[in-house]
């Protein structure tokens, strides 16, 4: 575990950005930079901190984090479907296929919850029981497990938009992707969060929802971006889990939820300026990745001296790109 001090000594010197000149251009998405070079996509992991699709502040080793577990659930789920990876070069950084986007996420379900004014949670207890094309019965409790996982698929929104939730047939209907496409993005979506579930059992956690992103490789529909992390993924720790919906109690979570609930708490939830994230709170999250790492890939994390990003420029540079 990284202690308090290594975090409080990273703070200066977080990964916010990053500028290579030697690959052109850059991109950026909320948390993500990223070039293209030859039919590649660059993509450094930053140590942004999103929610409510907004910016919050920057979270140490977070980066690093996201990349490294998301190249551990690539390659445990490659069976399913194929993948943009092609090598891990430095641990904030993944070099992938360049793929055309799919502009669809696909989000599965396994229970009902959150806080955003886009959440399941939020749209069903405002009297909502259709949601993205799904049936919800009458009677759900927050933090209850659905009988089945559900999709609800939302538009892929750049930083500082907001996603849209869709239903299928509103994405056919608008011929953002064909019958087909869907039906194998969907097929991949449901089998993917089987595979994160088995494996975050084993673990003593439960994955709670997730999103998908795919793109269109040579014509195939494949697995892009990141893959159950902390960031696109609900945890809970499943010891607790059904003592404390019993009690009427939020489940323990162990992803980047508490930072939502925090600003939730305190008056915020996407609208306006954002208040500042306290030091105690950005060292409870950076503590919060850490132990998701270390619990799902079974890996110690260790820490790193900061500033990265000449750790970064020097490993692309080893590389052919």
């Amino acid at each position: 575990m990284v202690s308090e001090i290594e975090i409080k000594n990273a703070l200066d010197n977080v990964l916010k950005t990053v500028d290579i000149d030697f690959l052109g251009e850059k991109h950026q998405g909320k948390v993500r930079d990223y070039f293209k070079v030859n039919g590649k996509r660059i993509l450094i992991t930053t140590d942004r901190q999103s929610a409510f699709d907004v910016i919050l502040g920057h979270i140490p080793f977070k980066g690093t984090v996201l990349n490294l577990l998301t190249q551990f659930w690539l390659e445990n789920t490659q069976d399913i479907i194929p993948n943009y990876l092609i090598s891990v070069p430095d641990p904030n950084v993944i070099v992938g296929h360049e793929c055309q986007l799919i502009p669809i996420e696909m989000i599965v379900r396994g229970y009902i919850t959150g806080v955003t004014n886009t959440s399941l949670w939020t749209a069903y207890k405002n009297g909502a029981r259709e949601f993205c094309g799904n049936h919800l019965p009458d009677g759900l409790v927050k933090n209850q497990k659905l009988e089945t996982p559900i999709i609800t698929p939302s538009t892929h929104a750049e930083a500082g938009a907001h996603d849209v939730n869709m239903s299928r047939q509103q994405i056919i209907d608008q011929k953002i992707v064909s019958p087909e496409i869907y039906s194998q993005m969907e097929t991949a979506a449901l089998k993917l969060f089987q595979r994160g579930t088995e494996i975050c059992q084993q673990k003593g956690l439960i994955l709670v929802d997730t999103k998908y992103e795919f793109g269109l490789l040579n014509g195939q529909v494949v697995l892009i971006d990141e893959i159950h992390t902390p960031d696109s993924s609900r945890f809970w720790k499943s010891n607790s889990y059904q003592e404390r919906l019993s009690q009427g109690l939020e489940p323990e979570n162990f992803d980047k939820e508490f930072i939502r609930l925090w600003y939730v708490e305190h008056g915020y939830s996407g609208q306006g300026e954002p208040p500042q994230m306290p030091l105690e709170l950005v060292v409870a999250a950076s503590q919060r990745y850490v132990a998701n790492y270390e619990i799902i890939t079974g890996q110690t994390f260790t820490a790193y001296q900061y500033p990265i990003n000449q750790r970064i420029s020097d490993n692309l540079r080893k590389i052919n790109l």
